[in-house]
């Protein structure tokens, strides 16, 4: 998938999201500086907002119809002009070769963004992540965390940097 990974974190973003509103205005801001391929983990507690983010970002490509949580399909794929955003979440995975019978590996090409929630039960079959965001709950709102684990990541962190 993407090239120059490295072991090393690169860059790093800690910010305060105090309400959904902010969620969904660093959904939108990230997805003005995604670029192809790129891959993100999401992490963090059941209803920290990891959904609400990878909605946001979405939206603000383009998409126009309903973006589902894929609790239950484990994956969403969303059709855009020049490449394919997909969306997993793999809590109710319960043995991570499952991914193999979905073909995970087709999914992490030049031309896709893969946002996977619960990366950690999917952990020997999916590719390594670009960038990783970790949400957690404070006081009546969220900490978002974002690391870098590739060039593409940290340029995507360094973009962000200037707007935030």
């Amino acid at each position: 998938m993407s090239e120059n990974r490295t072991t090393n974190l690169m860059e790093k973003i800690e910010l305060t999201l105090p309400t959904e509103q902010a969620t969904h205005d660093l959904g939108a801001l990230i997805a003005k500086h995604l670029q192809t391929p790129s891959i993100c983990y999401l992490e963090g507690d059941l209803g920290v907002g990891k959904t609400r983010l990878v909605r946001a970002i979405i939206q603000s490509l383009g998409h126009k119809g309903t973006v589902k949580s894929p609790t239950y399909t484990l994956v969403e794929p969303y059709q855009f002009t020049d490449f394919t955003a997909y969306h997993f979440d793999l809590y109710r995975l319960s043995d991570p070769e499952e991914l193999d019978y979905l073909g995970i590996r087709d999914y992490f090409d030049e031309h896709s963004l893969v946002f996977i929630e619960w990366p950690d039960k999917g952990k020997g079959w999916i590719a390594a992540p670009d960038v990783e965001i970790i949400l957690e709950f404070k006081d009546s709102g969220r900490t978002c965390l974002l690391q870098s684990h590739s060039l593409v990541g940290d340029k995507l962190l360094k973009n962000l940097k200037q707007f935030l």
